[in-house]
């Protein structure tokens, strides 16, 4: 059990990573419109190699994976919804949605990270160097917004300590708890994360890498940094 929570701890633990990178440079707008696109091209292929598919493979029908995406679609739009309405003007409102997107990823994922090591099996390889390399573009862009917007430095930490300590425990539930559970239920939950981080890439990651490219240019290199991002999670897949 101690093994799992320790991989979900890890896979996470590049959130405070990108939260530390942001902290410490200053990156430019074109700079920062191309992490983002890299991480969104990630978070793409995670959905559609790491996710969807395996979703697929272990679901006797189409219908767990279908509803666990849609519901996971769902709770990020609620979720975003509502902070928008509590940030007023939107001040703040895209870092704490993409913050948002993190935990609805990451949890999940966390917990499909756990359940792949019941018995005796090992992590992907794959699953965990794509969940890494995904959370540090979305801290850096979502630290970015909150510091902006006056969260300080030790609020924006404990924030994201608190997300990596329970994707530790949702990786060790999902070991612990879902030992015997039916293929549906892991199909569910891992289109439920698909679902969230697809609907949080179109609402606010892709569309602010736009914002932040601000020429014509950038934006065109904005497009290209996604397809390299999905291209380097893809190779990294079929090569686990």
């Amino acid at each position: 059990m101690g093994e799992a929570a320790l991989w979900g701890a890890l896979a996470a633990s590049s959130l405070l990573l990108g939260a530390l990178i942001a902290f410490r440079v200053r990156m430019r707008h074109r700079t920062l419109a191309l992490v983002m696109a890299f991480g969104s091209g990630v978070l793409i292929s995670a959905v559609a190699y790491e996710l969807v598919e395996e979703a697929v493979a272990v679901s006797a029908s189409g219908l767990a994976v279908a509803a666990g995406f849609s519901a996971g679609a769902l709770v990020f739009f609620v979720g975003d919804e509502a902070i928008e309405r509590r940030a007023g003007s939107g001040t703040g409102g895209g870092g704490l949605a993409i913050v948002l997107g993190a935990v609805l990823d990451g949890i999940p994922e966390s917990a499909v990270i756990g359940i792949s090591l019941i018995g005796g099996g090992s992590v992907s390889v794959a699953v965990l160097v794509a969940v890494f390399l995904s959370n540090v573009p979305e801290a850096i862009s979502a630290t970015s917004d909150l510091v902006e917007d006056g969260w300080s430095k030790a609020k924006v930490t404990a924030m994201w300590s608190v997300v990596v300590l329970a994707s530790a425990l949702a990786s060790l539930l999902g070991f612990a708890l879902l030992q015997d559970a039916p293929g549906e239920w892991i199909a569910a939950i891992q289109a439920f994360a698909a679902g969230s981080i697809l609907t949080m890439l179109a609402d606010e990651m892709i569309p602010e890498a736009y914002r932040e490219a601000r020429s014509s240019a950038h934006r065109k290199a904005v497009g290209l940094a996604t397809a390299l991002g999905f291209a380097v999670a893809a190779a990294l897949s079929f090569g686990t």
